[in-house]
Order: structure tokens, then sequence, then C-alpha cells
């Protein structure tokens, strides 16, 4: 490298043509990507003056009815429960009786959380193959373009270090217009540092002055391999999400998932693939949040004749359950953070019952669901919902499990056999890989429930992985990125795009389905403009004007009818007496 005064680079930049304020970002710059030790003007030692992180733009109020927060009312109901489950048990002490909970997000996108997205992206020498950083600039205008002005948006860089392009920047007119030149700037060259990139973003998040009724999400981007530093090393808080983008058959993809663990997930883009699409499935979330920091409670009915002796294991996926480990006499929180609209996530209760009483068939109440909260305002609002009770008699049920049920159990048995497959495909054992995936394939025949959409998505899903898996380089290239995908989606119930977005849909909503059609006419015609968030909604809304006002009308129903229940029960036990 041919060195000019100071140590500087002689390519960086001409020193006479430039203004001081150009000139100072040149020096920055050039600091940034080679690090020379001595200034040119003053020869002195340079010592760059710290970043800060506590500068984020001041929110933007939002001002369609669709997007204000109003609190009160519609913070009722943003999440319910549906049990299925056998609704009779024998009166055998230590009878265990499984629960399917489905805990659903309001359909409607109304009042959602506003969002703060940092996104970190790999401008290393390698993005300049194959046109990857061209792909990226266009993927980053769509996001831009699709922001509201109450959401914000920070960008970071990373080759051998990381910038701080921009704090997060209400998308005003003005901000989307400062983003885009930022992205238009972007240039490829030097290393690939992630754990810098990852590190940085996560201090914007954690340095924000407003944070209020906001949602914190991160976005990493590579296409290589880390050489500077371990990204693995970072501490991710559980409270922010990071989503990663493993861009090419040369990334890390073992790191990119490692990263994800705090209800993040990995999405794989081939070589050749549709950036923008991608980035819009992750957008078309983001943009969706209804419910921030869901809490799910189970708990012992406060009744005098409640049967639940103990909670055996509660299995929800990927998401934390306090306290960890079973099985539990007292309260259960599993803790399921953001859903997307109309996301919904299943969790598997086992319970235990107490020995029954004889020898009359009776109904015995058996656990307890409520669900809590933050409001608009970020306090915690517990919402008690319904109580589970079981028909208890003498004798074994004998009616089967309930389909719901049982598509789930063989879910989780389908999502272990690509973990099982993947694992031998990593030890060079593609046949018994294979065997694997087609001993998965023989067990979805079994599914009583055939018609469910998901059914085939499962079957499409072991499909391409059985392609993928016809030799070892394509093993390598398309099959350990798609394997590692799924993983990730099937843990976290949730989209994840695994090379092609459009084959397997599983667990895609429906403004991401909304958002894959408009990244495919933003890629025909990236000049015509494109909805914002908020006039998605106000689409929606016309759509279907009453699903703001369900979700509540439906709790406080149900409310109703539950207390209807227990006067009938205080009736019918004094009747008796």
């Amino acid at each position: 490298m041919a060195l000019g005064k100071g140590g500087f680079p002689r390519t960086c930049f001409a020193e006479s043509s430039l203004s001081m304020a150009a000139l100072g970002k040149a020096v920055a710059e050039c600091y940034r990507l080679h690090r020379p030790r001595l200034c040119f003007l003053c020869h002195n030692k340079i010592k760059m003056s710290s970043v800060r992180f506590d500068d984020d733009e001041k929110p933007i109020t939002a001002t369609s009815n669709e997007e204000k927060q109003s609190g009160g009312f519609t913070d009722v109901g943003k999440a319910s429960v549906k049990a299925e489950y056998l609704q009779a048990a024998p009166l055998e002490k230590g009878t265990v009786v499984q629960v399917l909970l489905d805990v659903s997000a309001s359909s409607t996108t109304v009042g959602r959380a506003a969002l703060d997205l940092v996104v970190v992206l790999d401008v290393s020498g390698s993005m300049g193959d194959d046109g990857k950083l061209d792909r990226l600039k266009n993927a980053m205008k769509f996001v831009i373009q699709k922001l509201s002005p109450m959401d914000r948006l920070s960008i970071v860089t990373f080759n051998n270090t990381a910038t701080k392009q921009s704090g997060l920047l209400a998308m005003s007119d003005t901000g989307k217009d400062t983003q885009a030149r930022t992205i238009n700037n972007l240039v490829h060259g030097g290393g690939t540092n992630i754990k810098a990139g990852l590190e940085t973003g996560l201090k914007i998040i954690a340095s924000r002055q407003f944070s209020v009724g906001r949602t914190g999400n991160i976005i990493v981007m590579s296409d290589g391999q880390q050489n500077d530093g371990d990204a693995r090393e970072v501490t991710v808080p559980s409270s922010v999400p990071v989503y990663t983008l493993s861009f090419g058959k040369g990334t890390d993809h073992d790191l990119m998932r490692a990263i994800t663990k705090n209800n993040g997930t990995f999405n794989a883009i081939p070589d050749n693939g549709d950036v923008t699409a991608v980035f819009s499935q992750l957008l078309a979330g983001l943009l969706t949040v209804v419910v921030r920091g869901l809490h799910l409670i189970l708990s012992k009915p406060r009744t005098i004749d409640n049967e639940l002796d103990s909670i055996i294991k509660v299995e929800p996926g990927d998401y934390k359950v306090e306290p960890k480990d079973g099985p539990y006499s007292t309260t259960v929180t599993v803790i399921l953070d953001e859903l997307f609209s109309a996301e919904v996530r299943k969790v598997i209760v086992d319970l235990s019952l107490a020995e029954g009483q004889v020898p009359d068939e009776y109904l015995a109440d058996i656990l307890e669901i409520g669900v809590s909260y933050p409001d608009s305002n970020d306090v915690r609002q517990p919402f008690r919902g319904q109580v589970l009770q079981v028909t208890r008699r003498d004798g074994a049920p004998t009616s089967p499990l309930p389909r719901p049920l049982q598509l789930e159990l063989a879910r989780r048995q389908h999502a272990d056999s690509i973990s099982k497959a993947r694992s031998l495909a990593d030890a060079d054992n593609l046949d018994g890989a294979r065997e694997k995936l087609m001993e998965a394939q023989n067990a979805l025949e079994d599914i009583v429930d055939q018609a469910n959409p998901m059914v085939g998505m499962l079957k499409k899903e072991l499909g391409h992985l059985m392609d993928f898996m016809e030799s070892k380089e394509l093993y390598q290239a398309e099959g350990r990125p798609y394997a590692l995908a799924s993983e990730s989606s099937h843990a976290s119930q949730r989209f994840t795009a695994r090379g092609d977005v459009e084959g397997v849909r599983l667990f895609a909503t429906p403004r991401m389905d909304t958002y894959l059609e408009q990244a495919k006419e933003y890629t025909k015609d990236p000049t015509k403009p494109l909805p914002t968030a908020a006039e998605d909604t106000k689409q929606e809304v016309k759509a279907n004007p009453t699903a703001a006002i369900a979700a509540p009308i439906a709790f406080y129903i149900q409310s109703a009818i539950q207390a209807l229940q227990a006067i009938e029960k205080i009736i019918t036990a004094t009747a008796k007496a």
C-alpha cells in the first residue's frame, strides 16, 4: 500500500482539493479502513474521539388513527389463548393430561408498536463480488420506503472495524433521504469483523433515550467468515432480538445461527438470491408487532376443588420458562416476548392430576391460564384467562388426542428429524441423513389430518432437503444453510427464509404475504413508489373494519361467560349442600 504523509494511503484522498468538513470525514474514513498512525497535518499520533450512542432522534408521534397507540380498551385482547386437550380423565392419582395451548396475537395491526431498527451490514471486500452490495442497497431502499414516520432506523457497517453510519433517525421524508444517501455511499473493502458490528448495534439499542412503547430489533447481514474477533462472545440481552441474513455459501452459517438464539431467526440467502424479498419478510414482522413482552402464566386454579397436583413440564420451543426446571407446584411463566399480528405460539403442557373423588362423574378444575404484557406506556398489565376443566370418571379415556395436538407433536418430531439429519450430513454420512429424512416423510403419512396445509409444507420441506443431500458439495452450499434456517423456524415458530422465500411458507403471516408481492414488484421497477406501513394498515382496516375491536370484545365476552360459570358452580354446590 502506497503511503503519503503521516502514513495515510495516498489513494484515500487528495489533500489540496478538500474542504475542512470533507477533509475531516476523509480522515475518519481512512482511519477506519487503514488505521494509520500519524496525522498528515500535525504528524501527531491519531486518537479518534469516542462515538456517541445516545443520540437517537426524538420519535415522531403517529398521526394516523391506524398507528396511534391509544391504550385502554385497545390494550385488551392483544393476545388470547386457546386450549386443546382430552376433556375426560380417570380418577387415579398421577393421571397425565397433555394440553396444547395456542397463544395467538390479534389479527389487527392498528396501534402496533413503533419500531427502532438497527441494520448491521457487511461491507467487506467480498461484498463487491457478484453485485452483492448493489443488491443489498436495493433491499435497504425498500426497507427505508416501507418505514413510517414513527419508526426509526440506524445504519451500522462493518469490515475490519464497525462504523455507526447514523444513529436512530425518525423516518420522516428528511430522515428517509438521509438514510438513502447513506446507503448509496456505501463502498466495499476490508475484512469481516461481525463482532464489532453486533456490539455497535447493541450499544445503539441499549443507549436509547426514547424507548417507551417501542420495540428494539437488530438485523445483521454478512456474506463471509469473521476474521477479527468472535461474535459468539457477545452477550445479547434477551430483550433484543437479533435476526441474521447469511448471504451465500461463503458465510459462517453456524456463527450467524448462534447469535440469533435470543428470540431472533436465521435466514439463508443463496449467492444469487433475492435479498429484497428476504428483507421484506423480516420487515413485515417487525412492522406488525402488536404485543410486546408477552408472558403466558400457568398456575393452580384458585378454587377449593381444583385437582392439579403438579405441572410436569412445559415445552414452548426456543422460549424461556421460569422457573427453568419442572415439575412445578407453583406458577410457571413462559416468556414469549414479541408477537407479530396473527402469529401463534404453540406451547405443550403436561399436567399430573391429584387423586379423584368417587363415585360420581364430575367436573374438576385443572389449570388456570393468564397472560400479561406491557401496555402502550410500558406498564405490565395482567389479564386473567380461562380455567381448564376435565370430566373425571372411572376408566381410561377412549378418544384419541385432539387433531391439533397430534399435528403439533408431529411437527416437533419432524423438526427433530431435520436436526438429526443435519448432524449426520455434517459428519459426511449423507446416506444416513437421507435415511433419517425418509423416516420423517413416512411419519408424515401417518398424520390423520392430511388436508391441513401445514402437512403439505412439511413434506415440501423434507423434499427440498433430500434434493440438497445428493452430494457433499451441494449440501455444504445449499443444504446446510437450508437445514439451519428450518431448525431456526421450527424452534422459534416464526417464518425464516430457507434460500427460497416462496418454497416453504411455514409460520408466514398475512402481512408477510403482502410484502413478498410488493418486493417482487419493487424488484421489477425500483422507481415505483411503495406504500408505507401506515398505508398498509389503512388497507387492512378497509378490508376488515371491525378487526381492531373484535379482540377486546371477545375478551370481555369470555370473561362474562367465565363469571356466569363460576356463579352456576356456586349455586350447584349450595343446592347439593
